[in-house]
């Protein structure tokens, strides 16, 4: 069925982590990415802000300079939903004619502190929940299954069933499946729990629908 799937901060986390993934400059240049030839260009609702940011004081990602010797900077990547950056280290920027946005990691590219912003008009979790009448809170996922060429997403999924805006029952062994892309433009709510316990994080979403399957 096609339902709500609200994402915790944790399954937040590897969503940003797949849309970092496709906006590195790397996968942009190696045409490995959907988002390739997309800059300028809307690729969400006005509720996706991303940054990343090597500037936040005493954060797991911060850093005073990159792996090229680059000084670390704050990077809006998409604002209000438009793709405003890819993130570059000093070869990718130079292979698409860009500025290299301070994100080299001695490997490729890596970031810095990659967050999706609350923004002001964000909610409490609790409040989330309790305005879904039917749907999915996502606590765990497993599995590879994202496709950064087409956005894709596949992944077996454990969490809490949602009935009339409470928790109903758990979940587990079901499969949730949609697209990056149709997932940022659906993105119904962003919380107010933004915590940074890793250098890739966000605080809880709600996506408007997404396909769960299993019994």
């Amino acid at each position: 069925q096609n339902v709500p799937v609200i994402f915790e901060p944790t399954q937040t986390a590897w969503l940003m982590g797949f849309l970092f993934g496709c906006v590195s400059g790397t996968a942009v240049y190696q045409k490995s990415t959907f988002l390739a030839g997309r800059l300028g260009q809307r690729i969400g609702n006005g509720r996706i802000t991303g940054v990343d940011d090597a500037l936040l004081p005493g954060e797991l990602g911060s850093r005073p300079f990159d792996a090229d010797g680059l000084p670390g900077r704050r990077t809006v990547v998409v604002e209000k939903g438009v793709l405003k950056s890819y993130l570059c280290n000093h070869y990718a920027a130079k292979k698409l004619g860009l500025a290299s946005t301070g994100s080299a990691d001695g490997g490729g590219v890596g970031p810095a502190n990659f967050y999706l912003e609350p923004g002001a008009g964000a909610i409490a979790p609790a409040d989330i929940v309790a305005g879904t009448k039917r749907g999915l809170l996502l606590v765990r996922t497993l599995g590879h299954g994202l496709n950064s060429v087409t956005g894709d997403i596949s992944r077996g999924a454990f969490g809490l069933w949602i009935e009339d805006g409470e928790i109903a029952y758990p979940v587990s062994e079901v499969t949730i499946s949609g697209n990056l892309g149709r997932i940022l433009e659906s993105i119904e709510a962003v919380g107010t729990d933004l915590e940074f316990h890793s250098p890739v994080t966000g605080p809880t979403v709600k996506v408007a629908e997404m396909t769960v399957a299993g019994s």
